[in-house]
């Protein structure tokens, strides 16, 4: 017998073995390339939730660290809205924008006798 003869058929046609791929090796690659993907995007899934947060503190300790300065220099912490106050002056917030929390959205407001942002604890 000749070598044609004993290749693999497929649907009345023969094929030489070395010009593709099986239908079970193209079905393993299929099945690694998944798994892969499912690997890549499980340690990447939970990331937005931390920068947010992380977000939040910083921006939550910039405006503390602004309402010290502004204590120090009128000798009371700014009133809230903080928009009114200390997002009205450049001296303090050089875009005149109070960010909103990126976690939920909502603004961020000083106890007017501690100068502390209060609520936004998101540990």
């Amino acid at each position: 017998m000749t070598r044609k003869h004993l290749t693999r058929r497929r649907i009345g046609a023969t094929v030489d073995r070395s010009r593709g791929l099986t239908i079970l090796e193209l079905l393993a690659v299929v099945t690694l390339i998944g798994i892969l993907a499912t690997v890549v995007l499980a340690r990447f899934a939970g990331r937005d939730d931390t920068a947010k947060k992380n977000a939040c503190h910083i921006q939550r300790a910039n405006i503390e660290l602004q309402a010290q300065i502004w204590y120090r220099n009128k000798g009371s912490y700014p009133s809230n809205p903080l928009a009114s106050s200390l997002g009205a002056d450049a001296t303090y917030i050089p875009d005149l924008v109070i960010p909103t929390c990126p976690v939920d959205g909502t603004t961020y407001t000083i106890n007017t006798t501690t100068g502390q942002v209060t609520g936004h604890d998101h540990d």
